[in-house]
């Protein structure tokens, strides 16, 4: 017994001094090191210890999605505690090529820390499998590390599981749906990692932002066991299509501290080892039956709204001078495909002159869905004074809680506009006294009643050569119009031929607007107004709806017209740089250079085509 004291005793002080000697480590590591375009992936630097004034390197190629995220853990073993603290950043490559992320920096004790520098190779399309393995700042791969794969045969689905859980699988094509990847153990996890995040092809998606990193735990009996439950991951699902989809199953490898064996003597038991185990999970695949819109009710001029919205229209004054600007703004709210609107098509007087609708989003995605306003305003500008109306619009949408269409109307507006200072006045003079014709000399002359001065017949303009000439190309002239005006009428009846034509002019001013937004250093603004631009000028060159207008439809329109691969691949890549932009901070490339990019594309196509 006395043996087993100085044993413990010793094995004590061992332990704390190899506690006291052990060096923090600050690493990185990455979930995968070969991408795609446009495949999101994640970078994790980790530090085993406290750290602060935490500095990231610049991303250079890639977009930062979300990040960072901040998570911290404790781990007791044996009755020593360790804490350590990780910063992840989810980034998605843009363009093909092998990128070096720098190093990133921590302050330890007052000591400077760095990691070493990642190379990531980005391939087209969808990256390479890669082993479940990830790469260290040793440069070292796989995924054990010090911890042992679990053998196979070795069942532990009952006591750790990820289940993917919808709040509706049967709804209606365009309906929210909340997705909630949910995690039921009854192990203790040390880590995680994930290998494989699911595609959700056939839906459109928006995460859920959650402010609070910390993991929230929760009890639940499920199958009647008693498990510790953590939602990992929630989004919200919009069906794109109708028919049965298939979410794909999420997959990630947890580590579980499983001990090693145990004796009745509670020395034995106090030096009991543990070990651990790594243990690749997947959750099941879930199905959603989506339905189609009934066709019986649908309303005329229905843009694909479903939820529950309201609407309302107003304007910023009712009487003004012509020539004055004048703001309409149509604003709707409520649960729904919000951001999958169509713009409304309101009827202005023929003598407003309207310009494209500024959108503004506020809209929040949470657990019961996506909810808040957008709001579109136009700019009007009438040319002449008079009484004029702008009438009512009808908003129609989807409820799908009902199963029927709802139309909501707005109200006219009567606009009063008066004679404003710009327009031409026409002022009709009674005639004027020989008083008035002295005060106005300058411009008036009385007739000469002497004639010095007078030409003879032949002598002056009238009756030479050149009165003649003159007098010939009248009729000339005439002739020269009559045929213009058929060329330019005939040049004008196509109106697709005429689109194309314009769509340059109609593009540059989107990017006027745009470069003004950047000197104001409005970003989200720019990047929106580079989208429109982009899209716009696409959409009137290739003489493709808007609504149709997608990446494969461009780049097939543009193969057909023999434009040059490498600057198909360059335009699509910067249209999706600038439709991430508007909703995530991007890295790599300035705004000036995506200005500058969108400009030189859109001269290369005008004079290829």
């Amino acid at each position: 017994m006395k043996r087993k004291y100085c044993i413990l005793l010793l094995l004590l002080l061992l332990n704390v001094s190899v506690l006291f000697a052990a060096d923090v480590k600050f690493t990185v590591s990455v979930s995968k090191t070969e991408v795609g375009t446009t495949e999101q992936f994640e970078i994790t630097f980790a530090i085993n210890g406290n750290g602060d004034r935490f500095t990231p390197p610049s991303f250079n190629g890639f977009l930062v999605v979300s990040g960072p995220n901040v998570s911290t853990s404790m781990t007791v073993i044996n009755g020593n505690a360790s804490s350590s603290l990780s910063y992840s950043y989810d980034l998605v490559a843009v363009k093909e090529g092998t990128y070096t992320i720098g190093a990133a920096t921590i302050l330890v004790n007052g000591k400077e820390q760095s990691t070493k520098p990642i190379k990531i190779k980005v391939v087209k399309g969808q990256g390479a499998q890669q082993n479940n393995n990830v790469q260290t700042q040793q440069g070292q791969t796989g995924p054990n590390n010090g911890v042992t794969m679990h053998q196979a045969g070795t069942d532990i689905s009952k006591s750790l599981f990820i289940r993917a859980d919808v709040d509706k699988s049967r709804v209606y094509l365009g309906e929210q749906i909340t997705l909630t990847y949910k995690l039921y153990t009854r192990v203790a996890l040390v880590g995680s990692e994930p290998e494989k995040l699911p595609d959700l092809n056939g839906f459109y998606s928006q995460d859920i932002k959650n402010p609070d990193q910390n993991v929230k735990w929760r009890t639940e009996i499920y199958k009647g066991a008693k498990y510790n439950v953590a939602d990992m991951k929630q989004t919200i699902l919009f069906p794109e299509h109708e028919g049965d989809i298939t979410i794909d199953p999420i997959s990630m490898f947890f580590v579980v501290r499983e001990s090693a064996g145990a004796s009745r003597d509670p020395f034995d038991q106090f030096f009991d080892s543990y070990n651990d185990v790594k243990y690749k999970i997947k959750s099941t695949p879930v199905i959603v039956h989506v339905k189609p819109l009934p066709r019986a009710g649908k309303p005329e001029g229905f843009g694909g709204a479903v939820g529950r919205f309201s609407i309302s229209t107003g304007v910023d004054k009712q009487e003004l001078k012509s020539n004055e600007p004048l703001n309409y703004k149509i604003k709707i709210s409520g649960t729904g495909n919000l951001k999958l609107l169509k713009p409304l098509s309101p009827v202005f007087p023929a003598d407003f002159e309207k310009y494209d609708p500024k959108t503004v989003d506020t809209i929040a995605e949470k657990q019961n869905g996506v909810s808040g306003t957008r709001t579109y305003t136009y700019l009007l500008i009438p040319r002449h004074q008079g009484n004029f109306t702008i009438e009512p619009i009808k908003f129609s949408y989807f409820d799908p809680s009902t199963g029927k269409y709802v139309i909501l109307p707005t109200k006219a507006f009567p606009i009063k506009v008066n004679k404003g200072l710009s327009e031409n006045n026409v002022t009709a003079y009674s005639g004027a006294d020989k008083q008035d014709v002295k005060l106005l000399n300058k411009d008036i002359r009385y007739i000469k009643t002497n004639t010095d001065g007078i030409t003879k017949k032949g002598e002056g303009f009238y009756g030479s050569g050149l009165y003649y000439s003159l007098l010939a190309f009248g009729p000339l002239l005439f002739l020269g119009a009559l045929v213009y005006g058929k060329w330019d009428e005939k040049n004008n009846s196509d109106i697709v031929k005429v689109k194309s034509r314009k769509a340059g002019k109609i593009a540059a001013k989107h990017l006027a607007s745009a470069q003004a937004q950047l000197s104001a250093n409005n970003t989200k603004a720019f990047y929106e107004n580079v989208f429109k631009g982009l899209y716009g000028y696409l959409s009137d060159k290739l003489n493709i709806a808007a609504a149709d207008l997608n990446r494969e439809k461009i780049a097939t329109e543009l193969k057909v017209r023999s434009l040059d691969e490498v600057l198909i691949n360059e335009l699509l890549d910067t249209l999706d740089l600038c439709d991430m932009a508007r909703y995530a901070p991007v890295s790599g490339l300035s705004e000036q250079q995506i200005f500058d990019k969108a400009k030189n594309m859109i001269n290369d196509i005008e004079n290829k085509i």
